[in-house]
C-alpha cells in the first residue's frame, strides 16, 4: 500500500541566508535558558534546510555528489552553527552565545537567488528525534578528532555537523542514497572520493536516522567505503534507534549491523532520564505550569485509552503515536506531546493557541524544547447519536470555517487531485484488484478539473468520532487538532471541502445529505458564511459516491502479518483487548521495523462495489495512504518500512 507522502516546499537560498543572518543576531541578546538553546537548534535546523537544498541541486546538476566551493562554504557553516548548539547544551543553558566571524562570510557566500528544494526532516517534525542526542552519543563513543564524518541528506545534514562538532573533528561531508529504496547506491564523483578515502585508516562514522525496513542507505555507504578499501573495522554507525535492520535486508548488511558499533542516545535517555536536571524535559515543564506532583507519566503508544471505560478504546497504532506524557500538578494534569522541533513547532503552537482561545480545543500552557504543553480536559467522548444533532453540526461548521479564515495559510499545498486520485487507485488495485480500481477510476471521471477551484487551508484532516469531547453540559472539544494537515502523509493542506466530505463520511450522513441535504447542506452553508469559499469542489466531487457499506470479507494479498494502512478507522482498524495497555507495539527509541507485527484487519468497507480506501481517502483526513512511495516507517526518507494502519495520534480520547 501507498502510504507516506515526501513533502517538499520551494524556498531561496538568499532569503534563507537573509532569515538565519537576522535570528543568529538576535540570539546573542535573548536570555540564558532553554527559550535560547532552543532558538539556537531552530537556526541550525533551518541551515541545514540550506545546505541540504544546494547539494541536491549540484546533485541534480551533476548527477553525483562532488566537491564544490558551495559544499564547503555550507558544511562549515553548519559545523560552527552546531558548535553553539553543542556548547549550550553542555553549559545548561548559561553563558554568552559567541557566533564565530566566519558565519557571516559562509552566509554572505551563500546568497545567491537559487530556488532550492527543501525537504523537511521527519525525525524533527514527527518523532521526537533531538540532535542533542547525537551529540552525546558521539561524546561517548570514543571516536578521535580525525573521525571522516559522512551524513545522509536530509537530516543527516544537521546530525552529522551535531557529530563532527562533539568530536571535534573536520566539517562533515554530506551524500545522498538514490536508487531503489531496497537497494540504495551512491553517486560520488572523483575528487569528493578522493577527499573522503584520503585516510583509508582513518575511523568513518556514517549519520543518519532510522534504519528502516531495509537499512540499504546505512548500508550502502557502508558497502561504498568497504569496496574502495576500508576496512569495516573502520565504520562506526550513528542511527536513531537501538533496533535492528528489518526484513528487507540483506546478508551482508545485518552481518555488518550487528557487529559494528552503534552510538545510539534515544529522547528518554537525553530528556526523561537524565542527571543534569537543567536537560529535564520536566523541570521545563515545570516553569510553564508550576511544581509536578510525581514523574511525568507515559502515556505514548496508546496508554492514554486507560483513562477511559475498556468498552470504548479507539483503535490505535502505538508505533506511529507521537510523544507524550502527562505532567501532573496542583491544578490538574498537562498534556505533553511532541509538536516538532524548530519552526515546525513554533507554528503548531500559533496553531494551537488560535483554537484554544476560540473556544475549540483544551488551553495551551506553551512550548518546551518541541513539547507542546496543553491541558489534559475531563470530559467525555461524544455519544453516537449526538453527531446528528443540529448543535453538533453547528458548532462543526463553527470549527472549519475558524480554520478556514483564521488559522495561518499553509507552509505548503497538500496533494493534488491526481495524487489523491492515484493514491487511492493503487490502493483499491492491492486490496481489490484491477477491476475495482478500474471501476473507481471511471467514478473519479474528470476530477482534476477542480485543482483550479481548490484553495488549500489548514485543514484538520481527522475528524473521527472520537476525537470529540463534552466538557461539563454543551461544551464540545475538538482533540488531535494540530498534526494532520501537515502529518507524515502526502495529505497536507488541502481545500475545506476535504474536511466537509470528511464529515459526512465520519459521520454517517445518508446519501441525500451527502448531496447537499440538511446537514451535510447546512455544514456547507455554515462554513460559507466565514466568508470562505465552501461551495465543495471535493465535497461536490464525493457526492458522487453513495453510501451504506458492504462487507467484502478478509483483505486479500497482503504480505503475512502486515496491516492495510489507515482510512476510516472505525472501519479499516481494530481496538486491541483491554488487558492490551501498551498498544500495538512500541519502541521507546522510536518506530523501527523489527517490531512485532500486527493482526491484519479483518473487514474493510465497500461502498457501491467501490473500495472505501479509495473513496474515503478523497472524503476523510486519514487516508489510506499517499501516493507517492511505499509504506515505511520513518527512517531514511523514501526507504520502505512497515505498513501502517490509521493511527490514533490525540490530545485526549
Amino acid at each position: 500500500m501507498l502510504v507516506y507522502g515526501d513533502a517538499k516546499r520551494l524556498e531561496r537560498a538568499d532569503m534563507l541566508c537573509a532569515e538565519i543572518a537576522s535570528r543568529l543576531q538576535a540570539a546573542q541578546h535573548l536570555p540564558a535558558g532553554i527559550e535560547r538553546h532552543t532558538e539556537l537548534v531552530a537556526i541550525l535546523l533551518r541551515a541545514g534546510e540550506l545546505v541540504q537544498g544546494l547539494a541536491d541541486l549540484e546533485l541534480a546538476q551533476m548527477g553525483a555528489d562532488e566537491i564544490s566551493a558551495s559544499r564547503q562554504t555550507g558544511e562549515c557553516l553548519l559545523l560552527d552553527l552546531a558548535g553553539l548548539v553543542a556548547r549550550s547544551w553542555r553549559q545548561g543553558f548559561a553563558g554568552p552565545v559567541v557566533v564565530p566571524a566566519r558565519v557571516a562570510r559562509s552566509l554572505a557566500n551563500s546568497q545567491a537567488p537559487l530556488s532550492l528544494s527543501i525537504r523537511e526532516p521527519e525525525g524533527y517534525a514527527f518523532y521526537a528525534l533531538y540532535p542533542e542526542s547525537y551529540l552525546e552519543a558521539a561524546a561517548g563513543s570514543g571516536l578521535p578528532a580525525d573521525t571522516v564524518v559522512i551524513g545522509l541528506r536530509s537530516i543527516g545534514t544537521t546530525l552529522s555537523a551535531i557529530v563532527a562538532a562533539s568530536i571535534g573533528a573536520a566539517p562533515p561531508v554530506t551524500l545522498r542514497p538514490i536508487g531503489d529504496p531496497f537497494q540504495r547506491r551512491l553517486a560520488v564523483a572523483p575528487q569528493l572520493a578522493e577527499r573522503l578515502l584520503r585516510d583509508r585508516a582513518a575511523n568513518f562514522a556514517i549519520v543518519d536516522e532510522g534504519p528502516g525496513l531495509s537499512g540499504s542507505s546505512f548500508g550502502c555507504v557502508a558497502d561504498w567505503l568497504e569496496d574502495h578499501g576500508v576496512s569495516g573495522r573502520r565504520i562506526h554507525f550513528f542511527p536513531g534507534h537501538k533496533g535492528g535492520l528489518g526484513p528487507q535486508s540483506c546478508g551482508r548488511h545485518r552481518e555488518r549491523w550487528a557487529a559494528r558499533p552503534r552510538n545510539v542516545i534515544d529522547v528518554d535517555d537525553l530528556l526523561i532520564r537524565p542527571s543534569n536536571s537543567a536537560r529535564h524535559l520536566a523541570d521545563w515543564i515545570a516553569h510553564l505550569v508550576g511544581p509536578l506532583e510525581k514523574p511525568l507519566e507515559d502515556v505514548s503508544a496508546g496508554l492514554w485509552r486507560k483513562t477511559l471505560p475498556g468498552d470504548r478504546w479507539p483503535p490505535v497504532d502505538g508505533r506511529f503515536e507521537r510523544r507524550k506524557f502527562l505532567a501532573h500538578t496542583a491544578d490538574g494534569p498537562w498534556l505533553v506531546k511532541f509538536a516538532g522541533l524548530g519552526d515546525a513547532g513554533q507554528r503548531k503552537l500559533v496553531k494551537a493557541r488560535l483554537l484554544a482561545d476560540a473556544g475549540f480545543t483544551p488551553p495551551v500552557a506553551g512550548l518546551c524544547h518541541g513539547f507542546l504543553v496543553q491541558k489534559w480536559v475531563s470530559a467525555r467522548l461524544m455519544a453516537p447519536p449526538e453527531f446528528r444533532r443540529p448543535a453538533f453540526i453547528a458548532h462543526l461548521g463553527r470549527y472549519l470555517s475558524f480554520r478556514a479564515r483564521s488559522l495561518p495559510p499553509p507552509a505548503a499545498q497538500g496533494a493534488s487531485m491526481a495524487k489523491l486520485c492515484e493514491m487511492a487507485m493503487i490502493n483499491t488495485e492491492e486490496a481489490l484488484g484491477r477491476a475495482a480500481a478500474s471501476r473507481l477510476k471511471t467514478r473519479f471521471g474528470d476530477a482534476e478539473r477542480y485543482n483550479s477551484t481548490i484553495l488549500p487551508v489548514d485543514t484538520d484532516n481527522r475528524l473521527h468520532r472520537w476525537e470529540w469531547l463534552v466538557e461539563g453540559e454543551r461544551h464540545i472539544l475538538k482533540t488531535d487538532a494540530l498534526d494532520h494537515s501537515s502529518a507524515h502523509d502526502l495529505i497536507g493542506c488541502q481545500d475545506i471541502g476535504w474536511d466537509i466530505a470528511g464529515a459526512s463520511i465520519e459521520f454517517d450522513l445518508t446519501r441525500e445529505e451527502r448531496a447537499g441535504g440538511a446537514a451535510c447542506g447546512r455544514l456547507r452553508r455554515l462554513v460559507a458564511r466565514s466568508k470562505c469559499r465552501a461551495d465543495g469542489a471535493l465535497g461536490n466531487l464525493l457526492s458522487r459516491f453513495p453510501a451504506g457499506p458492504v462487507d467484502v470479507g478478509k483483505v486479500r494479498g497482503r504480505p503475512r502479518g502486515s496491516p492495510p494502512a489507515g482510512g476510516r478507522s472505525r472501519a479499516l482498524c481494530e481496538a486491541p483487548s483491554a488487558p492490551d495497555r501498551r498498544g500495538l507495539g512500541w519502541s521507546r527509541s522510536g518506530p523501527h521495523a523489527t517490531l512485532p507485527p500486527i493482526n491484519p484487519v479483518q473487514h474493510i468497507r465497500h461502498r457501491d462495489q467501490i473500495l472505501v480506501v479509495g473513496i474515503e481517502a478523497l472524503a476523510c483526513g486519514q487516508p489510506l495512504g499517499p501516493a507517492g512511495r511505499r509504506a515505511s516507517t520513518p527512517g531514511r526518507r523514501g526507504e520502505p518500512q512497515a505498513p501502517r494502519l490509521a493511527c490514533r495520534d490525540s490530545v485526549r480520547p
